[in-house]
């Protein structure tokens, strides 16, 4: 499961993103997209983004079409996003996004986040998910770190 956000619209990885897609279609894998609704600047952005790319649209998933599905997910990668996976949403009452709906990726096997940095997202809320047992932490530009996945996978 691949979960954009603003850092993969910044670092204007998007068509890296489908790349690596196409690769591992053809390998057989099962690739879907989850949208946050309000990922990016703006609702629609990352719906956008990937139909810019190409993406083909019948695998990417609205987060109310995709949410139960966490839990059958081998590998989630979460693509320069913040507030809109965090558990603290859910799991605190006294957080400032509390109650709002968010993608539950951590249910996942094992997820990658790739940031910049620890840095809090437009929220300005600390996200319990980087320090999570099954979450890695890649850090740097979205799409040079999407470059090297496509690279490797290609090998």
């Amino acid at each position: 499961m691949i979960i954009p956000g603003y850092g993969m619209a910044v670092a204007q990885a998007q068509h890296t993103v489908n790349e690596i897609t196409k690769v591992l279609r053809a390998q057989g894998k099962n690739v879907r997209f989850g949208i946050h609704p309000v990922a990016g600047r703006m609702p629609g952005h990352m719906n956008v983004l990937l139909a810019e790319a190409k993406v083909p649209y019948d695998i990417v998933f609205e987060m109310d079409e995709i949410n139960e599905d966490f839990a059958n997910v081998d590998v989630s990668i979460v693509i320069g996003a913040n507030d809109i996976v965090n558990p603290s949403a859910l799991d605190d009452p006294n957080s400032p996004i509390a109650g709002m709906p968010v993608l539950e990726c951590w249910k996942s096997r094992s997820t990658i986040v790739l940031k910049r940095s620890m840095a809090t997202g437009y929220a300005g809320v600390g996200n319990p998910l980087f320090v999570h047992h099954n979450t890695r932490m890649l850090f740097g530009d979205a799409n040079e770190s999407m470059q090297a996945v496509l690279k490797a996978i290609n090998r």
